[in-house]
């Protein structure tokens, strides 16, 4: 195994964890909700008087703010993801991911950011199960199809 230096990102990743656990921490501190995705977007369907605003205006945010901070960074500060797969593939593994959280009743940031900073023995289980799928998943993807 060798590490392709040039996609190797340490401080970005580092730092995108760290804001994922403060504002997963703040989230249950200010609102006593947990910051899972699926159960926010969950939540509008269908969705309840005086309810749905902050669910709304929480995803809008969280679709917004990559443009934002690509407005605000540095110019070459940040490059467009490469995905070398097709749109059809792209569709059928969201949908693949979607069937997966309603399975799994959780998605990885409710199970695996918030889940098991509360010791939930649920989300060490369904945490497992996502890492275990996506290593599979690469595994034949890899180095049994020869890549998609």
């Amino acid at each position: 195994m060798t590490i392709d230096w040039t996609h190797f990102t340490p401080w970005a990743s580092l730092s995108g964890g760290v804001l994922l656990g403060v504002s997963a921490a703040l989230f249950i501190l200010l609102n006593g909700r947990v910051l899972g995705i699926s159960g926010i977007l969950a939540g509008l369907l269908p969705p309840r008087p005086g309810d749905a605003a902050w669910r709304i205006a929480f995803l809008l945010g969280m679709a917004a703010s990559p443009m934002v901070f690509a407005a605000l960074a540095p110019a070459g500060f940040v490059t467009a993801p490469r995905i070398e797969a097709s749109h059809a593939l792209v569709v059928a593994a969201g949908l693949l991911v979607g069937l997966g959280t309603r399975y799994a009743a959780g998605c990885t940031s409710g199970h695996g950011i918030c889940g098991l900073s509360r010791l939930s023995p649920r989300s060490l289980v369904a945490t497992l199960a996502f890492m275990a799928a996506g290593f599979v998943t690469v595994f034949i993807v890899r180095h049994l199809i020869g890549g998609i």
